[in-house]
């Protein structure tokens, strides 16, 4: 304990600062690539998928985000058995090429309009090779820098990689806020390709500091000493004890993580320009400064955690979120759209139709057609962001929508020629349109009425959540796993639950709002799993902040 504290006390040597950049440079720059598509997902899903209706359009987009995500889990298993068959540094080398290859060719690639349903085929795949490849990118840095760091510092040292996705994510929104203004309106017509297109120039830089990184010293050691694992997956997840510690981190530790995460920054991101209808210049400008006044708290929290522990921080982050999300989303839509809750209160909107004819607004193939007038009615609500309640009412009525004290009956749509269900579809929009704009829904937020400053604060809060259960977490995986397994072991745990858990939960979240109506509905998605967590985690999983992690290679 002794010896901890005084190394908590001395500063950082030149090697160990190297270590920590290139590290950290390296995968702040793979995460830019891996954003950039949820950055741009309004756009893309016009260019790339426009051969569907406009809500569908979006979830597709999310969808085709998600899949990077998806298969994160995979790209942990199979560069987590490549670091600990073969070395941490070479197998993260191999992971920043895909990544930064994949994000380019995203730049070239050609729209729907070009060459049909072969583009957003070749984007969706593109994106599982980005996925796979940030599945062995986040283990092998937080490994390499962990096994670097002194006992008694390891979370201050891994906490710097913790910022990498913000920075990343920051990174992303200051290339294509400066994109938009040198480009205005052409950058939704081509300029978004640029900032994909600068990976290249990152790719290098990435590439050349990396290769300037010499092997984990303990991987060595254990190489030299024969101790290294010949079987990792089979160390790693075919034996109960270790396989039980993997499940308990997953349920107790990364899937309340990420939801906090993405809540934090995708979804809060989300929110304002879908739901509340905030100019997408300002709400990126929101979000970057959120990010600049969070992210040091990474290394704070990070830094605290080599002193009271990992785990009180995380599960004390976890609840902090589960507990106040309503009231600072319900907050958020008051200081950026009052002029929305002001007709919410004033004039609540019902969908009153029969609850068997109405679908579920989710297609993203274009097979279907919603033409019963629950799902016309529904569809005009969902593309307008407005909130509403359901109404049941008896077998064989027409669906209407409740607009305060005015009705506008919608339409049965099946079996009508094109021509005439359009000419029905542009009348009912019409009234529709009118009756929500008389009874004071906006268009879009009045960015007069924006309350720039309070918004600020709360985008900060919630970034703050994401520094407490995000900085210590590298630390507290990296500590729960012998050296010779620990690449593999750590990934696959950290990437199903922001993979999985975290990386689907904007398409979640937005499919729940439009199945219901309610716009905070979704929130109770990361509200349910950050509390899960937080009960796990407390209860089943041990602190690790005193653990010894090189006895691998010394035993």
């Amino acid at each position: 304990m002794a010896d901890a504290k005084a190394v908590q006390g001395r500063g950082i040597s030149a090697d160990e600062r190297r270590v920590i950049f290139a590290s950290s440079l390296g995968t702040v720059f793979e995460w830019y690539d891996f954003y950039l598509y949820g950055s741009l997902a309004a756009i893309i899903s016009k260019q790339f998928f426009s051969g569907v209706n406009e809500t569908a359009a979006f979830i597709f987009a999310l969808l085709a985000f998600a899949a990077g995500f998806a298969v994160r889990p995979f790209g942990a298993i199979i560069f987590g058995r490549l670091g600990d068959l073969i070395g941490r540094k070479y197998t993260f080398l191999v992971t920043i090429l895909i990544m930064g290859m994949s994000t380019a060719i995203v730049g070239m690639l050609p729209n729907y309009a070009q060459i049909g349903v072969a583009a957003p085929i070749i984007l969706i795949c593109l994106r599982l090779l980005q996925g796979l490849a940030l599945g062995g990118e986040y283990g092998g840095a937080a490994t390499y820098v962990a096994e670097h760091a002194p006992k008694g510092r390891r979370g201050f040292f891994t906490s710097w990689i913790q910022t990498t996705a913000t920075l990343g994510l920051f990174l992303s929104l200051l290339v294509i806020l400066a994109c938009r203004t040198l480009l205005g309106k052409e950058f939704d017509e081509w300029g978004w390709r640029v900032p994909f297109l600068l990976s290249i120039l990152l790719l290098i830089v990435s590439v050349y500091i990396r290769l300037q990184l010499n092997e984990s010293p303990i991987f060595q050691r254990m190489k030299e000493q024969g101790k290294a694992s010949k079987a990792p997956l089979t160390e790693s997840f075919a034996r109960w004890k270790n396989l039980k510690i993997v499940i308990l981190i997953l349920l107790g530790g990364t899937a309340g993580q990420a939801v906090v995460w993405y809540t934090g920054q995708f979804y809060a991101l989300f929110f304002l320009l879908q739901t509340l209808k905030v100019e997408p210049q300002a709400a990126n400008l929101l979000i970057a400064a959120s990010l600049v006044i969070g992210t040091p708290f990474f290394v704070v929290f990070g830094s605290l955690s080599d002193r009271i522990g990992r785990k009180p921080i995380i599960m004390i982050g976890c609840v902090m979120a589960a507990l106040t999300y309503f009231p600072i989303f319900k907050a958020m839509t008051h200081y950026a759209n009052p002029d929305l809750e002001a007709a919410q209160l004033k004039s609540p909107v019902t969908v009153v139709a029969v609850p068997t004819t109405c679908s579920f607004q989710f297609n993203p193939v274009g097979t279907s057609t919603f033409v019963s007038s629950c799902d016309i009615a529904k569809s005009f609500l969902a593309r307008n962001s407005v909130n509403y309640s359901n109404l049941p009412t008896l077998p064989g009525t027409v669906a209407s929508v409740r607009i305060g004290e005015v009705v506008v009956e919608s339409f049965e749509g099946a079996g009508l020629p094109k021509d005439e269900f359009k000419k029905r579809s542009d009348e009912f929009n019409k009234r529709a349109a009118a009756a929500i704009k008389a009874a004071g829904y906006p268009a879009k937020a009045d960015m007069a009425k924006v309350d720039y400053v309070m918004i600020t604060v709360l985008l900060t809060i919630l970034v703050i959540y994401v520094t407490m259960v995000y900085g210590p977490i590298a630390a507290f995986l990296v500590e729960l796993f012998p050296a010779r397994i620990r690449y593999t072991s750590m990934s696959l745990p950290y990437h199903i639950g922001n993979g999985w858990f975290g990386g689907f939960l904007p398409t979640t979240a937005f499919a729940m709002v439009a199945a219901t109506g309610d716009i905070y509905y979704g929130l109770w998605y990361p509200i349910v799993i950050a509390a899960a967590t937080a009960i796990i985690g407390t209860f089943f999983l041990p602190e690790t902040k005193d653990r010894e992690i090189h006895h691998d290679a010394d035993a």
